[in-house]
């Protein structure tokens, strides 16, 4: 069964206009529609070495398509490709897979994963996206292979502004967009570690203003959902503000949102760190042992007041994204400065002023 991609289109999504300079609405859809043989054959039908991952979905594979025509093309050769399949058994089904299409076929953002195209035949749903060669945030942050390069301070701050961007671009439209699982494993990178948001399933669009959305089905993921749409359902734009907070706290101390291993006080990252954001003594104890020397205290004082207003409890405390992106444009600024001030000092001097991390994982108890 073939479906024409126009027919897919909400007339709200149509009419959605972002205020962004580095972001744009692509009227008509560019993308391409795929046949299930195509896909087969880009990804050397579904074979289990072409298997990058596994989500909620489906599993996700690696193909290659040639540059020009979009037509599949021999390993090695043309460009590679994320091509996500849909498990029919899957509770996220074709409403969200529908979702997608729509919303990635609408929008262009730098800080905005890129759907090439999609395809719809029978029973069958997949999704052909840009290839993020660098993989997740999450998969750097907690090292699931060890051939997964750790990320350094710099890394990791850019990291976050270019979601940030991404979050933004999303909120500051015209009929509010709420991204609704913002997450460590949602943020994709390129081979230059440039940030992109991912898995756009279940986005809202609107309401506008301060207003919430009242939800009868909370969807998200535990550790990451605002404290206000989990116990009432009640989703606001500043909901995904929280989100974003948690993922500042994993980018502080190294440790997932969520961790069933740990005593059970310190399970709820949030719950146990938040006491720790409040004195700038205590910031560099909670921070990842293997940032020691990267970043000026300043710094990570300043992110972690930050990430203090983003995990506030009631959304209206909370900043906007805008003002978020500021923030960490600023504390880039002083660590650009910093860089600056170590290179004029001599060697020795420079190595006095590197401090031991008092954290190791385990300090608050």
């Amino acid at each position: 069964m073939g479906l024409c991609f126009g027919s897919l289109y909400a007339p709200s999504t149509r009419s959605l206009s972002y205020e962004s300079v580095s972001g744009q609405i692509l009227e008509t859809g560019d993308m391409r529609v795929f046949s299930f043989v195509e896909l087969k054959a880009a990804t050397k039908n579904f074979r289990s070495d072409a298997l990058l991952g596994e989500g909620g979905f489906g599993k996700v594979y690696k193909g290659w398509l040639h540059h020009n025509t979009l037509t599949p093309a021999k390993p090695g050769s043309g460009f590679i490709v994320a091509i996500k399949k849909m498990n029919t058994e899957s509770d996220q089904g074709f409403q969200e897979w529908k979702s997608e299409v729509n919303f990635l076929g609408s929008i262009s953002h730098p800080n905005l994963v890129k759907l090439l195209g999609y395809c719809m035949e029978d029973e069958e749903l997949l999704l052909v996206y840009e290839f993020m060669q660098k993989g997740s945030l999450e998969s750097h942050l907690f090292r699931r292979h060890a051939s997964t390069e750790p990320l350094c301070w710099n890394t990791r701050l850019k990291i976050a502004i270019d979601a940030a961007r991404g979050l933004a671009f999303l909120h500051t439209s015209e009929k509010q967009v709420i991204y609704r699982d913002f997450k460590a494993s949602n943020i994709l990178l390129d081979g230059n570690y440039n940030a992109k948001i991912s898995d756009f399933g279940i986005v809202k669009l609107g309401p506008s203003g301060g207003d919430s959305h009242v939800t009868t089905r909370v969807i998200g993921t535990i550790g990451y959902v605002a404290p206000e749409y989990m116990a009432t359902g009640h989703l606001y734009v500043k909901s995904d503000v929280y989100g974003f907070g948690v993922v500042l706290l994993e980018i502080m101390t190294g440790l997932r949102a969520i961790d069933t291993m740990r005593p059970k006080t310190q399970q709820n990252l949030v719950e146990w760190i938040r006491p720790f954001l409040y004195e700038k003594r205590d910031i560099k104890s909670i921070m990842d042992a293997k940032l020691e020397g990267q970043y000026s205290i300043k710094a990570a004082i300043q992110v972690a007041q930050l990430t203090l207003k983003c995990i506030e409890n009631d959304p209206k405390n909370r900043p906007s994204m805008q003002d978020v992106l500021h923030t960490l444009e600023c504390v880039e600024a002083i660590n650009v400065e910093t860089k600056k001030s170590k290179k004029l000092r001599p060697r020795s001097e420079a190595f006095q002023h590197i401090q031991q991390p008092l954290y190791h994982h385990s300090a608050p108890m």
